[in-house]
């Protein structure tokens, strides 16, 4: 076999196995499935001619290959594509097999130990404890003590299945059930054997990082070092996200390879050769895996730093893309489910960006004749940009907000990222020996994770910061990376054109070219993952917008929501008398992407199970619910859904999340002196456009921070609220609406709400006086009308 097409045939077959793996997962879902596995056979022969083989001392060219040998090659791919859906298919039968089954609603105690690092927003805790049953996730209200891995536990509550919004998360932890608890108790045992050896690592190391400097420094540092981000500030930690510099709060692959690569800009600074920089990052990356606890997080996170660095440091492309798809095949033979990680996947972008990017902007920053200290700076800065980046795009489909400040933000912290990660992880290994100082070590790692934190401050804070900015589809996504790789190859092409710059003998337009192919197919592969783990929540429509519609149901409320590219989601359905189905029967609706009941009032519910009964509802949604909806919701076979602050849903480009109640008030138990303090409160975003229901929520019995919105709905038909203005105050909404009832008994709205808005400028419009509101959102902005009036 000629040696151009056993290597060929080899890229063909890693990437065709990884494809299988991916699939895996997806296979009870042919639909989703069906695109990734067109990508790969499509991708795979394309990765393979991609690859260059050494023809001779010092010259690299390219595989020559046929229509005959391409036809082998997609035999080849194929045949690889099938053995990694088997190995994938047993690898999550595996997975599963390890969680625990127990009957929803079953009353249990259960024992086990923590398996990871625990969740903590919204004033509640999730922790997933492997059982001797089974693993699963527990929930409890805070406050809970520290919840160090390995700890033993133990809790008391009831069982129940996760929902739909819960259900692809928990799924790819391997876990199939939640036990809703009101404590955990924290025990003195611990784990034993290897994990135990590992906790009691990790443990040393913690304590270490939390000597010698304030404890908003050590919780920092403990996020950076351990990947333990539970004890950050939640103020903190926003600023972070807005700022673009999340990723170093946990440890990731890209934070892994920023560490790896800015150490190895000091190793050449002192001299250090390439290969001997490759053996002593890649040791360092094993210690580091061993230090932090070998998790499956941490162990992706290891695969992807060593692949970044190969991929920035091996002397031949075609090193550096077949260590990519090791890498790739690695993590998903660990776990097949992980392409719907949204870790693994800006992990894959950002090692992805680097090899594509990080030598031509390298060559670029640095200059000709340009000596080893601005080498070295432009290697930071190259990698640095080329994550930054690769993975936008990303997070723009995945949270649907881009951070306008995000690469600032990272070329002025980089300068601290590598020093406080070293002087980490010396701090970490000095404290597995009780006699060696590290308050030295770690006073000084502190000063540099303050440093970093006054960098997301000063980024972060400003509103414009992060703008909402959502992509609507994997499609589109893979257009924006084909956009901006291309982009960025021609504007490298022209600045070195400029500059005079030339690449090396052997490796001018056939490189390009290897580059350009192997990028669309990178990207093919992207998009069908991305395919496979993101839901459109409808089809795609005509033309982009968005009509919000505050019905005019007397004294009641019912907001229908309709993105032209999914389907209508409908908050409350007014009373019974109101006919809301019929109304939006009347519209030309027949399905509903949801219904969201923000609490069982009749004025909010009354009109649910008729709305349940005659359309198609995919999901019904609620934090507290009557029997009559939920009843009406399982015999029209739609899914009820019990939501809590943290939930989320979508369709097409309209993105709804929940901002209150937390979840152990969700239910409406104890603890919940007033029902309405259980009222769902919801964020509703289409793209830039902002609108905050507050159901019937007022701000001073839910304390929610929405950020500035364009559109408010007053909670429950505008009383009195102690709370508004400060709502208004930090919100700043450009219009508000009160659904409410002409000459009601109630004497909504409050005159003193009304007061309120005006003090604070803010124009109103009312159903009683202006009948139904609508709110029409283009891409050139939104206007509001009534049907008595026209505002906004």
């Amino acid at each position: 076999m000629p040696p151009a097409l056993g290597l060929a045939w080899r890229f063909g077959a890693l990437a065709g196995l990884t494809a299988g793996l991916a699939a895996a997962p997806l296979l009870g879902d042919a639909e989703s499935s069906a695109p990734l596995l067109i990508a790969a056979a499509l991708a795979a022969p394309a990765l393979a001619v991609a690859a260059p083989r050494r023809a001779a001392p010092g010259r690299v060219r390219r595989a020559r290959v046929g229509p005959g040998a391409c036809a082998w090659l997609i035999l080849v791919a194929a045949t690889a594509c099938a053995a990694g859906v088997a190995i994938g298919s047993a690898r999550v039968a595996a997975i599963d097999a390890g969680a625990l089954r127990l009957e929803p609603g079953s009353r249990v105690a259960v024992d086990g130990f923590v398996a990871a690092v625990p969740r903590r927003a919204d004033g509640e805790v999730d922790v997933r404890v492997d059982t001797p049953e089974g693993r699963l996730l527990v929930e409890a209200p805070e406050p809970v003590a520290d919840l160090d891995i390995g700890a033993a536990v133990s809790a008391t509550g009831t069982i129940r299945a996760p929902t739909e919004l819960e259900r692809a998360y928990l799924e790819r932890l391997g876990i199939g059930r939640v036990l809703a608890t009101r404590a955990i108790t924290v025990g003195e045992q611990r784990r034993g054997g290897l994990l135990g050896v590992l906790d009691r690592i990790r443990e040393r190391a913690q304590r270490a990082l939390s000597v010698g400097t304030p404890e908003s420094s050590s919780s920092l540092l403990r996020g950076f070092v351990l990947g333990q981000d539970d004890r950050i500030a939640e103020r903190t930690a926003n600023q972070f996200k807005r700022s673009g510099l999340a990723h170093l709060l946990a440890v990731s692959g890209q934070n892994v390879v920023l560490l790896s690569i800015l150490a190895a800009a000091a190793l050449a600074m002192l001299g250090v050769g390439a290969r001997a920089r490759l053996l002593w990052l890649c040791a360092l990356i094993a210690i580091y895996v061993l230090v932090t606890g070998a998790g499956a997080s941490i162990q992706r996170a290891g695969i992807m730093g060593a692949a970044g660095i190969v991929a920035a440091l091996a002397g031949r492309p075609r090193s550096r893309s077949y260590v990519l798809l090791v890498a790739a095949a690695v993590t998903l033979g660990l776990d097949p489910r992980a392409t719907g990680d949204i870790g693994w996947q800006l992990s894959f972008a950002a090692v992805a960006g680097i090899l594509l990017l990080a030598a031509p902007l390298r060559r670029l920053l640095a200059g000709p004749g340009s000596g080893r200290g601005r080498v070295a700076l432009a290697e930071a800065a190259a990698l640095t940009i080329s994550a930054t980046v690769a993975t936008a795009p990303l997070i723009s489909l995945q949270f649907g907000t881009v951070s306008l400040v995000s690469l600032p933000a990272n070329l002025v912290a980089v300068v601290a990222e590598a020093p406080v990660m070293w002087l980490g992880m010396v701090a970490a290994g000095a404290g597995q020996l009780s006699w060696a100082p590290v308050e030295p070590v770690t006073w000084l790692a502190g000063l540099c994770a303050a440093y970093i934190a006054q960098v997301a401050e000063w980024f972060g804070s400003p509103s414009w910061a992060q703008v909402e900015l959502g992509l609507p589809s994997a499609g589109v996504l893979a257009g924006v990376y084909a956009g901006l790789g291309g982009g960025i190859a021609l504007g490298v092409r022209w600045a070195e054109r400029r500059r005079r710059l030339r690449p090396a003998a052997g490796t001018g337009r056939p490189r390009t070219r290897r580059r350009l192919v192997a990028a669309g197919a990178i990207a093919g592969i992207a998009a069908a993952v991305a395919l496979g783990s993101t839901s459109s929540g409808g089809a795609a429509a005509a033309g982009p917008g968005l009509r919000v519609s505050v019905l005019d149901v007397g004294q009641g409320d019912s907001i229908l929501l309709e993105p032209a590219d999914g389907e209508p989601v409908l908050i409350d359905a007014g009373p019974a008398v109101a006919e809301v189905a019929s109304r939006l029967a009347g519209r030309g609706i027949q399905a509903l992407a949801a219904l969201v009941v923000t609490h069982p009032d009749s004025d909010h519910a009354g009109g649910a199970a008729a709305v349940l009964g005659s359309l198609d509802v995919a999901h019904l949604l609620f934090a507290r619910a009557d029997r009559v909806t939920v009843g009406a919701a399982r015999a029209s076979a739609t899914d009820p859904d019990r939501v809590a602050a943290g939930s989320g849903l979508r369709s097409g480009s309209l993105r709804l999340r929940v901002l209150w109640p937390p979840r152990h008030a969700a239910g409406g138990g104890a603890g919940v002196g007033v029902p309405n303090s259980a009222s769902l409160v919801l964020l509703a975003r289409w793209h830039r456009f902002r609108i905050l229901l507050t159901g019937d929520a007022e701000a001073e019995l839910a304390p929610v921070h929405p950020g500035d919105v364009d559109v408010l709905k007053l909670a429950h038909h505008g009383s009195e609220d102690a709370g508004l203005a400060a709502l208004l105050a930090e919100a700043e909404p450009e219009l508000a609406v009160i659904s409410v009832g002409e000459d009601n008994p109630y004497g909504h709205p409050a005159e003193a709400t009304l007061a309120t808005l005006d003090a604070a400028g803010v124009p109103v419009l009312r159903t009683d006086a202006d009948g139904e509101v609508t709110i029409s959102v283009g891409g050139g902005g939104w206007s509001a009308t009534a049907q008595s009036s026209d505002r906004g």
